[in-house]
């Protein structure tokens, strides 16, 4: 069984979402907590990131503009960003 883990960094970013933001990103969660890697999340490696990172670090898409960002150690899944593009610099 996945232990899911959030950064305080992703916490006071998904606070500050909107509305609409928050209830989209509750409806990609309920996906994300049973797989990660569901096709739906469109989720795929961010290279510069996973470089700087010193490990494989991913984004799942839950709107056209809005990622989550999180890496995988072991059986624990960790959210470290959420927010726009931007967020991959």
């Amino acid at each position: 069984m996945r232990k899911f883990l959030a950064t305080e960094t992703f916490w006071t970013k998904f606070y500050s979402l909107s509305a609409e933001q928050k209830e989209k990103t509750r409806v990609a969660w309920e996906i994300f907590k049973a797989n990660p890697f569901d096709p739906k999340l469109g989720t795929h490696k961010i290279n510069a990131l996973s470089g700087r990172a010193n490990k494989t670090v991913y984004a799942a898409v839950i709107a056209p503009d809005l990622r989550v960002v999180f890496y995988v150690d072991g059986e624990s899944v960790f959210t470290i960003d959420i927010g726009s593009h931007d967020i991959y610099r």
